[in-house]
């Protein structure tokens, strides 16, 4: 799904909102949480799953198709770790 897609859905869902209100939310959610995972802050939706930035430091790794080696820098990951809840709905999910 890609944010046009949610901004659709979310308005077909909601339709007394003016879809232009809906995209303005949609992005200062994403703003919010850009802002929030930069500053090196865990956010944690109950149900959904956690965001959090795991720190990779610099390394010595190879590249797979030529074998040279290549220097890693020290870099900020974004990780996701799925709630319970998120789980269990798409396990159970039937299609």
């Amino acid at each position: 799904m890609t944010r046009a897609e949610l901004i659709e859905s979310l308005s077909k869902k909601f339709p007394y909102q003016n879809p232009l209100q809906v995209d303005s939310a949609v992005r200062e959610v994403f703003e919010i949480m850009i802002e929030t995972l930069s500053a090196g802050e865990r956010i944690e939706i109950r149900g959904f799953g956690s965001f959090e930035i795991r720190i990779y430091e610099p390394r010595v790794a190879h590249n797979p198709k030529t074998g040279e080696q290549v220097n890693l820098d020290r870099r900020r990951v974004v990780h996701f770790k799925p709630g319970v809840g998120l789980r269990q709905r798409v396990n159970s999910y039937k299609s």
